[in-house]
């Protein structure tokens, strides 16, 4: 099934068909949220079955998550971007040694809504991700149990100012997530997944590759980072970007899709 917000409501899309479960998740969630995504996620884990009246599938569409605790975000995870990142570096580091980042989840914006640039003199580039989206609380998670603490899948842009500040600053500005437009649960795309991610610059293709091409696996991954920090329903992981980030520039429009889920796109503009 895809979970989708438009409206502020949460639409349940299932077949050719959609629900409206906003009231539902709120009512049966056990923990107190504000998005109705995590209250879904929540009534889900305490065993309640989905109920909602018939509406529309949506056509609009909002962030699937407003609300996050954590954004995690993996650096260096595919090979020919860490080379390109550094060229002329005979083995770059990728993951292992760059680690993971946190941004902050008040950077999330919906398909269609504006990246606005924050400077005029800065290179700011996009970079197209699968992300995950937390199911289960865990800790320390195996990484053949990380299945069970995944809820879904959804597309994200990272968007990067280039400098020397600590990542977190750079890709934490106000619009520098656009995520959607919806969250593919886990079931639809079981195992490990091997899924196309493109993302495309007023039309010309600027990155494309399979997520089987990471270095660093979705499984693993999570199991890392959960060594770290405990990963609750609702966090959100960024997986890393292929090669071919590039500029974004006011008047651009950037596009990402990823196979089995979907995609958006958004347009870029200059800041106040």
């Amino acid at each position: 099934m895809r979970l989708a917000v438009t409206d502020g409501r949460l639409a349940l899309i299932e077949g050719g068909g959609a629900r409206d479960v906003t009231r539902w998740a709120f009512a049966a969630s056990p923990v107190r949220t504000e998005d109705p995504l995590i209250a879904f996620i929540h009534a889900r884990n305490a065993g309640a079955t989905p109920e909602g009246d018939a509406i529309a599938p949506p056509t609009r569409f909002s962030a699937p998550l407003s609300h996050p605790g954590k954004i995690i975000a993996a650096a260096a995870n595919y090979r020919k971007h860490t080379q390109e990142m550094n060229p002329g570096v005979a083995n770059p580091g990728g993951i292992h040694e760059k680690g993971f980042f946190l941004k902050a989840p008040s950077s999330i914006i919906g398909p269609g809504k504006p990246i606005r640039l924050p400077f005029a003199d800065r290179r700011t580039d996009h970079e197209a991700e699968l992300a995950v989206v937390i199911g289960r609380r865990g800790r320390a998670i195996a990484p053949e149990a990380v299945p069970d603490h995944i809820f879904g899948y959804t597309c994200l842009l990272d968007i990067t100012v280039r400098g020397k500040e600590d990542r977190g600053l750079r890709k934490s500005f106000d619009t520098f997530t656009p995520m959607g437009p919806w969250v593919v649960t886990r079931d639809e795309i079981p195992g490990a997944p091997d899924l196309e991610v493109v993302c495309r610059l007023n039309g010309e293709v600027r990155q494309q590759d399979r997520t089987s091409s990471m270095i660093m696996p979705v499984a693993e991954l999570l199991a890392w980072i959960s060594r770290v920090m405990t990963l609750e329903p609702g966090d959100v992981i960024a997986t890393g970007t292929p090669a071919g980030v590039g500029p974004l520039a006011p008047g651009d429009r950037v596009a990402i899709e990823i196979e089995r889920i979907g995609g958006f796109d958004v347009p870029v503009e200059a800041a106040a």
